[in-house]
């Protein structure tokens, strides 16, 4: 029997590798059902029956009023800032065929980081509002990102690019980056210190529809956009010299890559903050579970990022109550283990 799944729609044309398809239900499922309990969990406990009722607009009053203006908002920005890290890092990893790279390691979310808080301090008033529209915020984090992103590509490239090369520029920059950010906080509002400290920790603490509503369409389109262009993905893993053998134009198609990746993970910092290891994690587990092809790959990632970010929300919100500890605080003390393990692997 087939392992391809045919998929015709007028011109469109598309063979799905059925464990492929397989696993991405079971995916959607999973982070369903981690919602829905996640959605129940909190000061005030609602059965995961009520949760669904509540959902569709058959619920109590006071369950209705708590799920869709408080958690809901904020499960569902976890969501797309884990799949948005997730992606990137996917798409990291395969132009610079480097499986250590990721936006955090390599100082793409501490540019992010930088510019939103810059964002945060030219365009605040005395009364600590913003003078601009929210949704202006991704793009002052795509723009930092960007700009620190090539700037590490250029300085590790040396007749290639070898891994610790890249993870040191990568590494140092991400410093220089907190450096900055600090400066800029001494010398913005008062507010902003609080919550900059918090927020560049990664946290989803206090999203709202706004945010959301903001967040979806950036990330759902650069995440299709990546996804249909997975061939070229696939074709840059082979190497700049195979790549430019089957027609491909390598630097062009590199620099819209590593700007939709810096675009993403710029999306995800400007609202979840810098929630660390994700896209390094998720593309990695993304590959065990459907193996190396991007068609596959960057669906699975995304799923799987989002549950991350997800999950680790929802410990940090309810396993130290009434405390509540930050998401990144969980993905960084499960990334950094597997990130040594990583590097140890590949020292050779």
């Amino acid at each position: 029997m087939s392992r391809y799944l045919p998929f015709r729609l007028r011109r469109v044309s598309l063979l799905m590798d059925k464990k492929a398809v397989a696993l991405l239900g079971i995916l959607l499922v999973l982070v369903a059902g981690v919602a829905v309990l996640s959605l129940g969990t909190g000061d005030m406990a609602i059965p995961p029956v009520e949760v669904v009722k509540a959902l569709f607009g058959a619920g109590e009053g006071m369950h209705e009023l708590v799920i869709r203006s408080f958690r809901l908002p904020r499960i569902l920005l976890a969501v797309l800032a884990g799949m948005a890290l997730a992606v990137s890092g996917a798409v990291l990893q395969g132009i610079i065929r480097n499986p250590l790279a990721s936006p955090d390691l390599m100082g793409i979310t501490g540019g992010a980081s930088f510019a939103v808080v810059s964002f945060y301090t030219a365009f605040s008033d005395r009364a600590n509002a913003l003078t601009v529209s929210v949704q202006w915020l991704p793009l002052a984090a795509f723009l930092g990102a960007f700009l620190v992103g090539a700037v590490v590509y250029a300085l590790a490239w040396k007749g290639g690019v070898t891994p610790l090369r890249l993870v040191l520029i990568g590494i140092g920059l991400t410093h220089a980056m907190q450096a900055l950010t600090t400066i800029m906080i001494i010398f913005g509002p008062i507010y902003l210190a609080t919550q900059v400290h918090i927020w560049t920790t990664g946290s989803v603490n206090g999203s709202n529809w706004n945010h959301v509503t903001t967040l979806l369409p950036w990330v759902l389109l650069l995440v299709a956009f990546v996804w249909i262009g997975a061939r070229k993905l696939n074709v840059q893993e082979l190497g700049e010299d195979i790549a430019r053998g089957v027609g491909s134009r390598v630097q062009r198609e590199r620099l819209l890559l590593l700007a939709c990746s810096t675009a993403l993970a710029g999306g995800a910092v400007a609202f979840a903050g810098g929630i660390g290891f994700v896209g390094l994690m998720a593309p990695h587990i993304g590959r065990r579970l459907v193996g190396p092809s991007y068609g596959a790959l960057i669906p699975v990632s995304a799923l799987i990022g989002g549950l991350l970010v997800m999950g680790a929300d929802w410990i940090g919100r309810t396993a130290f109550s009434p405390l509540e500890v930050p998401a990144g605080v969980f993905t960084s003390a499960i990334g950094a283990p597997y990130f040594i393990y990583l590097l140890i692997r590949s020292r050779n």
